[in-house]
């Protein structure tokens, strides 16, 4: 059984499903995938997003604000909290810091940062960290909120060795996406091969980052066992073992999912 431990199911293209969600769902669990992890970015789509996958006991949520849009609601610790009750909700985020996008003063993203970090501690939930061009400053807010007392997950991880220890000794697991499989991440894919094994998700971050064979079209759940596939390559291990590894990792990290729904989805 395979993890998506991060996509944005909300977001997936359709065309390939004439628009049916559900027809998408069981391609999904047809390539193997048995779990989810759909991923919030704002709040204004959160309510949407819940109703969308809530008859699908096989999709778990967060709630969090990308830290890229800043004509947002701008979550409380208080919101966050009492969002994160549901009983699907396993992690805050997306959060962090992400400098590429971002000109000028970006002091109002790291208290966004700050405040995801609180309500994760105050709710007992793990993170998903997003980070771009952002490492010292990531690292530095981490530790100075004491986020490795919940720890999480650095997604789409495409930083350095360095940064991934930093974050590991901060009970951070990496993630990694369709990224690992492209042609010029060689980088990147040095890291994959040193990552702890027990430390290790992978993801596809859909609809972004198509892996390779599919990279340049729109990204799907289904396609989180092309970057098991890689990784396995690496570690010299079967891809079947990588996603074994990378399965109990996930459910280590946030938990298995609490039944909502008893009907036939």
């Amino acid at each position: 059984m395979l993890v998506d431990s991060h996509c944005h199911l909300d977001r997936v293209d359709l065309s390939n499903y004439d628009g049916d969600f559900d027809a998408m769902i069981r391609a999904t669990r047809g390539a193997g995938v048995g779990h989810m992890l759909c991923v919030s970015i704002d709040l204004e789509s959160y309510p949407a997003m819940l109703d969308l996958v809530a008859p699908y006991d096989d999709i778990s949520i967060s709630v969090g604000v990308h830290p890229n849009d800043r004509d947002r609601e701008e979550p409380t610790v208080e919101r966050l909290v009492d969002l994160a009750a549901h009983p699907r909700n396993v992690a805050i985020g997306e959060t962090g810091l992400d400098y590429y996008r971002t000109e000028g003063d970006v002091e109002w993203q790291r208290q966004r940062f700050r405040n995801h970090i609180r309500a994760a501690r105050a709710a007992g939930k793990p993170l998903i960290i997003h980070t771009r061009e952002a490492r010292e400053d990531t690292i530095a807010i981490l530790r100075e909120e004491s986020a490795a007392d919940v720890g999480g997950v650095m997604h789409c991880f495409t930083e350095t060795w360095d940064m991934a220890q930093q974050a590991l000794a901060m009970n951070f697991y990496i993630s990694f996406s369709g990224i690992v499989t492209f042609r010029n991440a060689a980088d990147l894919r040095d890291v994959a091969a040193q990552v702890p094994l027990d430390r290790l998700l992978i993801e596809t971050d859909s609809p972004y980052l198509a892996p390779v064979p599919y990279r340049g079209k729109p990204n799907e759940p289904r396609y989180v066992g092309k970057v098991a596939e890689l990784i396995a390559e690496l570690r010299g291990l079967e891809p079947d073992e990588v996603a074994r590894l990378s399965t109990a990792n996930y459910f280590e990290l946030f938990g298995r999912p609490t039944p909502v729904h008893t009907g036939a989805a």
